[in-house]
């Protein structure tokens, strides 16, 4: 070779140490922030005994997919035969857990989108980032995340948010560049502000692409369990590895299908809730 290895992996090993060393404060206040958000929506989950929790899922299903019978029978069914399984609590820790983290996604997500939608300049500076985010192997920000804030479902949390975010920023800002500029001259003949036509035209127009980026960001979440499941993050993707461990057949598919029965619920109630 001519040239000498460039030692990127040395740098941010270094990187990695010196933020664990000199802002480990900063560290404990969000480790701190997160593991209550978590334990705060899990308590909130848990305060619903099983069958009432599965009939308010299920008329939120029914009202959302425009009073789609078949769809509420089915989530209804669907949760009834996680509770069978003796895995509701696991399962409202892993729905803590995605809650949680796609929340998070669309709060900063959404924002950086529509900033991105608005300066070209910062989505160009924006879009290497996403690109590195979306391609990295899952595994990889695993490390560093589990150097910051140890064992749990806080670096579980962080990992998703990761993984999770980069379709929120993507789809909203697709959106608001896909809204005609006819209703864009409407709105500046109007004299409305920037701020106006953000909210009133823009933000409405955009909005089934921006919903579609939601649920792509609560689907991604949910299949980040198990991998989060290897830094200690509770719930059905921890029953998930502990299967594999056990080389149990059983155990394992009992906790998956638990995963995609929550998969399936959320993915068509995130549906129904885009404007067609």
């Amino acid at each position: 070779m001519i040239f000498s290895k460039i030692p990127i992996g040395d740098y941010v090993e270094i990187a990695v140490y010196w933020i664990e060393l000199n802002l480990g404060w900063l560290l404990d206040i969000i480790s701190d922030f997160l593991g209550f958000m978590i334990t705060g929506f899990r308590d909130f989950l848990m305060l619903f005994p099983p069958l009432i929790f599965a009939l308010l899922i299920a008329a939120l299903a029914y009202f959302t997919g425009k009073k789609n019978l078949k769809l509420a029978v089915g989530t209804f069914v669907g949760l009834l035969l996680i509770e069978n399984l003796r895995l509701w609590t696991l399962s409202m820790e892993t729905l803590s857990l995605v809650i949680s983290s796609a929340f998070l996604a669309l709060v900063i997500g959404i924002p950086l989108g529509i900033l991105a939608a608005k300066s070209d300049f910062f989505f160009n500076v924006l879009k290497p980032i996403l690109d590195l985010m979306q391609t990295m192997p899952s595994f990889v920000y695993l490390i560093p995340a589990l150097i910051f804030f140890g064992l749990g479902n806080v670096p579980g949390m962080i990992a998703t948010l990761v993984f999770a975010m980069p379709p929120t920023i993507r789809l909203t800002n697709l959106g608001i560049r896909q809204v005609p500029r006819e209703l864009k001259e409407v709105a500046d003949a109007f004299g409305s502000t920037p701020w106006q036509k953000l909210v009133k035209v823009e933000l409405p127009a955009a909005l089934p692409t921006i919903m579609a980026g939601v649920n792509q960001c609560i689907m991604l979440s949910l299949s980040m369990v198990v991998i989060a499941a290897m830094i200690g993050a509770r719930g059905l993707g921890y029953q998930v590895l502990f299967g594999i461990q056990r080389v149990d057949i059983g155990l394992g598919f009992e906790a998956g299908l638990g995963i995609v029965i929550l998969a399936v619920i959320l993915d068509r109630i995130t549906q129904n809730l885009s404007p067609k």
